[in-house]
């Protein structure tokens, strides 16, 4: 097909140039958002290639920061691109054969199996060292801040996880179990604050050795094993168990397995705690771009694929939303990422660099359009007797 000019448009300096095919249908979907190609407001696109509407349209969010990647477009504030378009259901428009593929794979393949669960480690977590301790806060927290009194990402990761401690009624002398502990930030905030024992897995050999580092001679220990290996009979049972920001990687066919293994682990009359992000509705919980380049396997869930695999193994006892922070959060990680990109830059390429600002933003843009969620589930085997009382924020 011929995108150029017709010689008669040619001819008549005075008439714009009229826009290519695709670009006028792109143009008409983002009217809906506001969004203007080659505008002059921040959130507006700026096309470089001929090709980049056309490969929005066909691919879809896939397309859409494949081209980012690529150099073929631009815009100074993509969060809030992202946000708008979010809102105006655009990416429910636009064709994305990837997620269809994705789904066919899902159904057909357990994504995140036990062999599989080591994928994420290697090609996101293990990225490097340096590049989360410049992008996070000094506890190394990978998860939603809590910014309900919090000024800075310092203290808003520290408000969360001392709301975590809170919810969890941690008491000097608990046994703590934490599946996906990063590199820790829970674990040592918890020992050092509440006195607590803490074991923690990890599917990630850089967070294991970083985080060791870390803890120092606190009563904190790392192991590296997925979750399914855990039995009662490594450790005996636990006072408590948390796990924040792992979720998202176990999938809808290991949901029930998971809960399984945390109540063998959890005593009785003990608590757990989930941190997850979550999706609004049952069904396909992930995006293409995110699957292919930064959370490989990662799916999210809804509340009621939630409830259904843990309804006959725990009660739940509390569920608190706040997922208009991770907004902020992100927007605090992108900030220092900017900043340190001059020291970083030595180590990753110019691709790299747009691919994690589009993650950074895209994400952060979801979360302002409140297309995801951020959730927090106080879950207890037997229930809290005389009931569960979420401590005061």
């Amino acid at each position: 097909m011929n995108f150029q000019s017709s010689p008669a448009s040619q001819t008549k300096l005075s008439r714009p140039r009229p826009q290519q095919p695709h670009q006028q249908l792109l143009q008409n979907l983002l009217n809906s958002a506001d969004i203007r190609i080659n505008g002059d407001r921040p959130w507006d696109m700026r096309l470089h290639h001929p090709d980049t509407a056309k490969r929005i349209l066909l691919k879809g969010s896939l397309g859409l920061g494949e081209s980012y990647m690529d150099g073929w477009w631009d815009c100074e504030q993509i969060d809030e691109m992202v946000s708008r378009g979010m809102r105006a259901g655009l990416h429910q428009q636009i064709r994305n054969p990837g997620l269809m593929l994705f789904v066919l794979k899902a159904t057909l393949f357990n994504r995140q199996s036990q062999d599989r669960a080591w994928q994420v480690g290697k090609e996101h977590y293990d990225l490097g060292n340096d590049l989360f301790e410049k992008m996070l806060d000094p506890y190394m927290a990978y998860s939603c801040g809590y910014w309900e009194q919090a000024s800075s990402l310092e203290a808003a990761q520290q408000a969360k996880l001392e709301l975590i401690c809170r919810k969890l009624q941690l008491t000097p002398g608990m046994k703590i179990l934490d599946i996906g502990c990063g590199w820790g930030s829970f674990m040592r905030y918890a020992a050092e604050h509440y006195g607590v024992e803490c074991i923690g897995l990890t599917i990630s050999h850089e967070q294991a050795e970083y985080g060791k580092k870390l803890a120092g001679s606190l009563p904190i220990q790392f192991e590296l094993t997925d979750y399914r290996q855990m039995t009662p009979g490594h450790y005996g049972r636990f006072d408590r168990i948390v796990s924040v920001g792992m979720f998202e990687h176990v999938g809808h066919k290991n949901y029930r397995q998971y809960f399984q293994v945390a109540r063998h682990c959890l005593k009785d009359d003990g608590l757990f705690l989930l941190h997850t992000i979550g999706k609004k509705t049952r069904g396909p919980g992930v995006d293409p771009w995110i699957e292919k380049y930064i959370f490989p396997n990662g799916v999210l869930p809804s509340v009621a694929e939630i409830a259904d695999a843990c309804e006959d193994k725990f009660v739940i006892e509390d569920l608190h939303n706040f997922g208009s922070d991770y907004d902020k959060t992100l927007m605090a990680w992108h900030h220092r990422f900017e900043a340190a990109w001059p020291e970083l830059q030595h180590h990753y390429s110019p691709r790299f660099y747009r691919m994690w600002r589009f993650y950074l933003l895209l994400c952060a843009g979801s979360f302002r359009a409140r297309d995801n969620q951020l959730w927090q589930w106080v879950l207890a085997p037997k229930g809290v007797d005389g009931g569960y009382r979420r401590p005061h924020q």
